[in-house]
């Protein structure tokens, strides 16, 4: 269901604490996008949100909030569709390198337009990529590193018969300008401070052709792959080389050949190993998905379930980090007493004694009584 974000929303302090929280967390990256749209939305008004970004192989990667825009992405990408768009638009978004190329601050979807309204409508671009994904305006951001590399390239959509954006609604991305650009910029990646958050597997013939896919590598491969896989189809480029990297006879001290990429939904790990084939006739490779979650973003997602006020929930964040409280009151520009305060009456209202305890109540399950 899309957020009832077309009401003239106006900006609200809890929002506005909650995307300055955000860009202070010790997880940054493409993962925190879905939690940067939903903490924007009370402040603009836009039905679904969407993010263009490097992976982590420098290739262009999408985060679309609604089903029918992501679905969209894949002729987004068809070089049948290029032509169109570049007749539309001034600067077609198709790589990386492409952010930069557009300008500085936010920018409508008529400042990028250089066809008239009707020739919009007309064209391949809007009925083959726009008009199913129900859209017809949008603002976006080209977020930028300090170094002035390209970050990422935000979109906000509206639908058909909504309003244009108005003046303040785009002042309002142009302060949150800086807070987007520092919590997307991609850190390092810290494999010990993650958790597996699922795992599956996919069978496919020695030549890459998929044979059979369990439940939650089913879930797990368009998360993985975005636009670029779909059930049924060949085996995505990435995945292909990993099945070719095998070894036909490989010994069993051969380390299996694996494939690391990471994205908006995680951190993925694909490992190629033979299977023996049901038939008893041939071979099969077994190809092993594991995703992993920064336990930060996870403690963060897990506090939102609590509904706590922004205060609480930000300290309820550095104490399950395990942060000490006097870098605690650092952090939040409070003294230590007012911390000790603060993480009394936050025990009292979760029911919780001490560290331990809250983070018991942050597992999955856990905030259940």
């Amino acid at each position: 269901m899309s957020p009832p974000a077309m009401s003239s929303p106006r900006p609200t302090g809890q929002a506005l604490a909650r995307l300055h929280q955000l860009a202070c967390l010790d997880v940054g990256g493409p993962q925190l996008i879905q939690p940067m749209l939903e903490a924007m939305h009370p402040l603009i008004g836009f039905e679904s949100g969407g993010y263009f970004y490097p992976d982590g192989n420098g290739e262009l990667e999408a985060h679309m909030e609604d089903a029918d825009v992501q679905a969209s992405v894949p002729e987004h990408f068809d070089p049948r569709i290029l032509r169109s768009e570049n007749e539309m638009f001034h600067n077609s978004l198709r790589a990386a390198r492409d952010i930069v190329l557009h300008g500085h601050g936010p920018r409508t979807m008529g400042q990028m337009l250089r066809a008239s309204h009707v020739d919009l409508r007309r064209s391949d671009y809007y009925n083959v990529v726009m008009r199913p994904a129900r859209v017809a305006d949008w603002l976006c951001l080209a977020l930028r590193a300090p170094q002035g590399q390209g970050i990422g390239m935000l979109f906000l959509f509206r639908p058909p018969g909504a309003p244009p954006f108005r003046p303040e609604e785009i002042a309002t991305l142009a302060r949150l300008e800086p807070h987007l650009a520092h919590a997307l910029q991609p850190g390092e990646l810290d494999a010990q401070d993650s958790e597996i958050h699922r795992q599956g597997l996919l069978v496919a013939t020695p030549q890459g052709r998929p044979l059979w896919i369990s439940p939650d590598a089913e879930a797990l491969m368009p998360l993985a792959f975005g636009w670029r896989w779909r059930r049924g189809a060949a085996l995505p480029p990435a995945l292909q080389s990993l099945v070719q990297r095998l070894a036909p006879r490989a010994g069993a001290d051969c380390a299996p050949p694996r494939h690391e990429l990471h994205n908006a939904h995680g951190w993925f790990s694909l490992r190629a190993t033979h299977l023996a084939a049901a038939s008893g006739d041939g071979e099969a490779i077994g190809i092993h998905i594991t995703q992993r979650v920064p336990r930060g973003l996870r403690l963060w997602s897990a506090l939102g379930a609590l509904r706590l006020p922004p205060r609480q929930h930000e300290l309820a964040y550095w104490l399950a980090r395990g942060v000490p409280e006097s870098q605690i009151a650092r952090r939040l520009g409070i003294s230590a007493n007012t911390v000790v305060y603060h993480r009394r009456q936050l025990y009292n209202r979760l029911g919780a004694g001490n560290r331990a305890e809250l983070l018991a109540r942050l597992e999955p399950g856990g905030h259940r009584r």
